[in-house]
């Protein structure tokens, strides 16, 4: 499940291509390197159906290349891949490779601050405004919001996207931005909601990056690293480095189309700091379901902290699924074959990524290697996860 952002292309809406995250680097997967991960990560046996989704997102959608890494309810994964890394070389994509995390970079954000909030180090009902004195300022003022609204999405603080990319992504994509470069453009903008009504915004995590940071003294980077990724046993998830555009380890390139039948443009090496906190880790889709599997064990969080994040609001827009629910940092998706799983899911150029945890073991998370052009991509690229949880 991913959620349909307003920007997500120029195709629809006509508003601008791309919000946050970036893409990959242009180093080639040598093939036997390649297959080595692939019969290394093969614990469990593979399942036609969801073979399938990702042959029609290749053949039907236009994407250049879609991996996934299912597990089932005993724990045993397999790893699924369909079309190209690149399309000039036409190599093979690398069974459970690297990709841009994107907006599930936002579940690690608030793991960090709500295991602050363990330590009573920050008070999740506290005003913004005690740990960032006179940053938000504007429509939105800090001394009436917290950091549960942040969290939440119910600041009412205006994304930072649209004013900083504009129409036109490949103008900054090489850009190096600070944080409160970020906030300043989210906060320049009027208020899009009223406070306490879900309304999805980089902002809002880029302010609960900047908490963590102001709390630790350290960088939110190394923050969740030390908290999340090496607790979580995650080897091939990673903050990028300062100013590095490309990324380590096998990985398939991301494209980028402006209009449905226009060419793809490879968007692989891009600054990142347009994430940030909303999204600049990189990762593999059997380390995402890894994360969420040890999030929901209580392995990340108290557990009073672990039933904050899983308390729910309406959340109108998140995805385009019925009835969807934004807890902080996760939400929900609904199941075909009942029940639900935990989810997030993320936009980056080049790179779109949905997944899904239940409570009783199953993960399963896609990736493909380029941001969809059309609603439709998105609603197959939902159905493709849904058939991979209850297939």
């Amino acid at each position: 499940m991913v959620k349909w952002h307003r920007w997500a292309t120029a195709a629809v809406g006509g508003a601008s291509t791309l919000a946050l995250s970036v893409a990959l680097s242009a180093t080639a997967v040598p093939s036997a390197f390649a297959d080595e991960r692939a019969d290394q990560r093969q614990t469990g046996r593979p399942n036609p159906a969801v073979q399938r989704g990702l042959d029609g997102l290749v053949r039907d959608d236009r994407f250049p290349g879609a991996l996934a890494t299912v597990r089932g309810r005993d724990g045993r994964s397999h790893t699924y891949t369909a079309g190209v890394s690149d399309t000039v070389t036409k190599r093979r994509v690398p069974a459970d490779g690297r990709v841009r995390l994107a907006s599930n970079t936002k579940a690690f954000t608030a793991v960090v601050v709500l295991q602050l909030v363990g330590e009573g180090r920050v008070g999740l009902d506290e005003p913004v405004e005690t740990y960032l004195p006179g940053v938000v300022r504007g429509p939105v003022d800090g001394r009436g919001i917290t950091v549960r609204h942040l969290l939440q999405h119910t600041s009412g603080i205006a994304d930072y996207d649209e004013p900083i990319i504009g129409t036109d992504y490949f103008a900054v994509r090489h850009r190096h931005f600070e944080p409160r470069d970020l906030v300043d453009a989210g906060l320049a903008q009027p208020a899009v909601a009223p406070k306490g009504t879900f309304s999805y915004s980089n902002t809002n995590y880029i302010l609960a990056g900047l908490i963590a940071q102001k709390v630790t003294g350290r960088p939110i980077g190394e923050e969740i690293t030390r908290r999340v990724l090496k607790p979580a046993g995650l080897r091939d998830t990673y903050w990028p480095q300062l100013g590095v555009e490309t990324i380590d380890g096998p990985h398939p390139h991301g494209y980028m189309a402006t209009a449905p039948d226009a060419p793809f443009v490879d968007v692989t090496e891009q600054d990142t700091s347009l994430a940030w906190a909303a999204g600049q880790l990189i990762g593999t889709p059997g380390d995402l379901n890894r994360f969420f599997g040890a999030l929901l064990d209580g392995k990340l969080l108290r557990a009073e902290q672990l039933a904050a994040m899983k308390s729910t609001v309406d959340a109108p827009g998140f995805s385009t699924v019925d009835g969807p629910r934004y807890g902080l940092g996760i939400g929900t998706f609904p199941l075909s074959c009942g029940g639900f799983a935990w989810t997030h899911g993320g936009n980056a150029p080049g790179y779109t990524t949905v997944t899904g945890t239940t409570e009783d073991g199953r993960s399963a998370t896609i990736a493909v290697t380029a941001l969809p052009t059309v609603i439709e991509a998105v609603r197959h690229l939902d159905k493709a996860l849904d058939t991979a949880l209850c297939a």
